[in-house]
């Protein structure tokens, strides 16, 4: 419904401004308008736009809605061509590209509401987690620190054998020969199937059909829990259906483009700013002693050290203050943070609160030390601390947002800002890093986990 509402009102704005121009426009056109805006709904749906995995995931979902619209236009189009019929090139070149926006605009804010919604617990699916206790904890703690993917755990199925017992809250009602029982039980809308080695091929092609009946979705989480989108597909090998895992590109055409986007971009944006950022650095002179801009070594791509560029927040000093602080971290060892941190300058807390601090590290980006996106910058003595795995994150730049700033930023564990930084490197695409600069303008207005 919404979708053919916003296709209608493109075509009477269009129909309205040709009139206020003078053009004449016959029946038959104001005909062809309202058929184009009522069949608008049938090509999102051809696009794909209206089937239950796409809603409310924005990626996905806005790619169905530009493959609907897309389509619609190219029918248009060669239909024209092929008829020899005349066709007013406003519905082509503007009611049809005008519908397209107006309808991502449309679906974008009902999304944002649905997500307001599962945050408060409403239009939630009730999955039943089927795995180990550890695996089955993980899934619990992930969706509810994202609500807005519109699932909870409302049970779980562990191993035959192991002691049953809650898990953070949630109740164990069966082991892995009675998921059918406990589904049933709990009308569950779901079923997860997390890594373990007891549910083999045979006995998820069982859970499947018994599944059937009740249309209950079916996941089943591969091994490589990060690894997802273009990198993962699979392919039937000798009448088996293998998960083929692409190597991640860090060089060639695709990082070429990502550096050249890059320092572009910061280039651009130090023009832009450049007034804004005088006044921030004479502010930062006038309310406390010491330079406006503070430099601080870091580690970048393949451990290349670098300086990096922030506005000044703390008093002069404060790096010899530190040792004194550490009893009030509030991470661990590798990761120093004090949430009222008695080093930052009056100025400097507004700054941090909206990431206006970091502003000079777009010097950073445009001398090819650092990313527009990318995992963040470590310290040395951070990353002398690294392990093997944690080590995988300097194999991109660093970058000055990434998915942990539209995440949480400071509010989140030091774990949790490893498997973000290292889910990003597994699946960087040009797309994500757009996708990541778009959330970070929320993520900085709003300033939460600033600190």
């Amino acid at each position: 419904m919404g979708d053919t509402v916003c296709a209608l009102i493109v075509c009477e704005a269009v129909l309205g401004v040709r009139l206020l121009l003078g053009a004449y426009i016959p029946a038959s056109e104001t005909l062809l308008g309202l058929g184009l805006a009522l069949a608008w709904p049938a090509a999102m749906a051809a696009g794909g736009a209206y089937r239950k995995r796409a809603q409310g995931e924005g990626t996905e979902e806005f790619r169905a809605v530009f493959h609907g619209g897309v389509g619609i236009m190219a029918a248009v189009a060669v239909s024209a061509y092929a008829t020899q019929t005349t066709i007013a090139r406003s519905f082509v070149m503007a009611m049809l590209p005008a519908a397209l926006l107006l309808t991502v605009l449309f679906r974008y804010g009902m999304r944002k509401r649905l997500h307001r919604r599962r945050a408060v617990g409403e239009y939630m699916r009730h999955v039943v987690a089927v795995g180990h206790r550890e695996s089955v904890l993980e899934l619990v703690v992930q969706f509810r620190r994202e609500p807005h993917h519109g699932m909870t755990v409302v049970t779980a199925c562990l191993p035959p054998g192991v002691e049953a017992g809650d898990i953070d809250g949630i109740p164990v009602l069966g082991d892995f020969t009675e998921v059918s029982e406990v589904v049933a039980k709990v009308k569950a809308d779901a079923v997860a199937i997390l890594a373990c080695p007891e549910l083999d091929g045979v006995a998820l092609r069982r859970l499947a059909w018994s599944l059937e009946a009740g249309r209950v979705d079916l996941f089943v989480a591969p091994a490589l829990m990060e690894v997802a989108g273009p990198r993962v597909s699979i392919r039937p090998v000798a009448g088996m259906p293998l998960l083929h895992v692409e190597h991640p590109e860090f060089e060639g055409a695709k990082h070429l483009v990502k550096n050249l986007f890059d320092r572009c971009c910061a280039g651009l944006a130090l023009l832009a700013l450049a007034l804004p950022m005088l006044v921030i650095a004479l502010l930062i002179r006038a309310t406390s002693s010491g330079p406006a801009l503070f430099r601080q070594t870091r580690v970048g791509r393949d451990g290349m050290l670098f300086q990096v560029f922030k506005f000044r927040t703390m008093v002069v000093g404060a790096e010899r203050m530190k040792a004194g602080l550490r009893t009030e971290n509030d991470f661990d060892d590798v990761l120093f943070k004090i949430r009222n941190d008695p080093r930052v300058t009056r100025v400097g807390a507004f700054l941090r609160r909206y990431s206006l601090d970091e502003l000079p590290q777009l010097f950073n980006v445009a001398r090819g030390e650092m990313s527009l996106v990318g995992p963040r910058p470590p310290l040395p003595e951070e990353v002398e601390q690294y392990g093997q795995d944690v080590r995988r994150r300097l194999v991109v730049k660093p970058g000055m947002t990434g998915l942990w700033q539209v995440s949480g930023r400071s509010n989140l564990s030091w774990e949790e800002s490893v498997r973000l930084d290292l889910r990003y490197v597994e699946n960087w695409s040009l797309f994500l890093d757009l996708q990541i600069l778009w959330k970070t303008w929320n993520a900085v207005v709003r300033g939460e986990g600033a600190y």
